[in-house]
């Protein structure tokens, strides 16, 4: 089997070329309730994230995976997206261990069912086996249930 060449790159700021790609990613991976219409909307998303850091994914100049650690009420938090073609090839394990990186906290959303379908009539399934795998913990008592979203926290702490 031949070896998969991804690309790997952390960057504070974005292209438009890169904002555009990343939320086609988003579009095409997300449940359909969280697609965003237009450009203007998605960069609204990425300008209320407090001091960012982005890891993006390509594959042939093509960006097929991004990740993003940002601060949120003086707290770590996370969110990752990988495109279902490269999922089972361990690239979130490695965007993951970069996102741990130099972090002793990290806190995210993730759906934690499996009802929701994407914009291409796919079922989305939830990545919380993947989390926990990862060494997150699920915090069962924290939802975020809003019309376009039905998450639970997970948590993950460096162990010392």
């Amino acid at each position: 089997m031949n070896k998969i060449n991804f690309q790997f790159q952390t960057v504070e700021l974005l292209s438009s070329d890169e904002k555009r790609q990343i939320m086609e990613l988003w579009n095409s991976e997300y449940p359909a309730k969280l697609v965003y219409a237009d450009l203007t909307e998605f960069e609204k998303y990425l300008d209320a994230l407090e001091k960012p850091t982005h890891i993006l994914v390509r594959l042939n100049d093509r960006i097929i995976g991004w990740a993003t650690k940002f601060y949120r009420a003086q707290t770590r938090w996370f969110a990752i997206i990988l495109s279902s073609s490269i999922q089972r090839h361990r690239v979130g394990s490695k965007v993951m261990m970069q996102l741990k990186a130099n972090e002793e906290i990290l806190n995210g959303w993730v759906i934690d069912h499996n009802d929701d379908r994407k914009i291409n009539g796919e079922l989305y399934l939830s990545p919380l086996n993947f989390y926990v795998k990862q060494g997150f913990e699920i915090i069962k008592e924290q939802r975020l249930e809003l019309p376009t979203l039905s998450a639970v926290k997970i948590s993950w702490k460096k162990a010392f």
